[in-house]
C-alpha cells in the first residue's frame, strides 16, 4: 500500500511486517488526522521515542556466522565492522497505529526532533495518546504542544531529569522512600 498522498510524507519504510511513514513534525496532525479518516487506522497503540544521541561516531561490530551459524562466545568482527547510517536530528518519536478491521493493519508514523523542539499533541485524534504523550514527556523530555495535563508521570514533579536520554547520568541516584521527606 502506497502512503504517498500522506500530509508531511517524506518517506515510507517497510521492515518486520511494519511499514513506517516518516513525516515532517509540523504535518504530524495533518498526517494523523489523515490516516485515521482516509486510511482507517482508528487505533492509536502506543506512543515512544528513541534517543539517537552518538549515533554513527562509532562502529558498529558484531559476531560473524556462517552456514554452521555463529559462536556468540568468541569476541571479535572478522573485519565486518560497519558505520551506523546517521539520524535526521537526535530524538524520533513513533506512532504505533493500528486498522481494526477485516483486513488488519499497522504502521508506525514518526516525527524526529532535536532537544526542545515540541511534537504536536495527537490526544484530539486519540484520546488514548493522553498518557503515552505524557511518558514521552517524562521519561525523555519531548515537548508535546498542545497537550491538555502536560505533567509528569511516572517521576515525582521535583525529579530533575529525564531518565531514558542517553545523557542521564547514570547511578548516584539515592533511593526515595515515602516516609522521608
Amino acid at each position: 500500500m502506497s502512503y504517498e498522498g500522506t500530509p508531511g510524507f517524506r518517506l515510507a519504510k517497510e521492515a518486520h511486517g511494519e511499514t513506517t511513514i516518516v513525516v515532517e513534525r509540523d504535518s504530524l496532525l495533518e498526517a494523523a488526522r489523515h490516516l485515521r479518516d482516509a486510511r482507517g487506522f482508528n487505533f492509536l497503540a502506543d506512543v515512544t521515542s528513541a534517543d539517537y544521541l552518538g549515533w554513527g561516531e562509532t562502529d558498529i561490530a558484531g559476531y560473524w556466522g556462517n552456514v554452521r551459524g555463529r559462536d556468540l562466545n568468541a569476541p571479535g568482527t572478522a573485519g565486518m565492522a560497519r558505520s551506523a547510517e546517521p539520524k535526521e536530528k537526535r530524538f524520533a518519536v513513533s506512532y504505533h497505529l493500528l486498522a481494526l478491521r477485516s483486513d488488519p493493519a499497522r504502521v508506525r508514523l514518526q516525527v524526529w526532533v532535536d532537544d526542545g523542539e515540541p511534537v504536536h499533541s495527537v490526544v484530539g485524534i486519540w484520546p488514548t495518546a493522553d498518557w503515552h504523550e505524557r511518558e514521552v514527556y517524562d521519561l525523555m523530555g519531548i515537548p508535546v504542544a498542545g497537550h491538555p495535563n502536560l505533567e509528569r508521570i511516572l517521576m515525582s514533579e521535583d525529579w530533575e531529569g529525564h531518565p531514558l536520554r542517553k545523557d542521564y547520568p547514570i547511578g548516584g541516584e539515592p533511593v526515595r522512600f515515602s516516609e522521608q521527606d
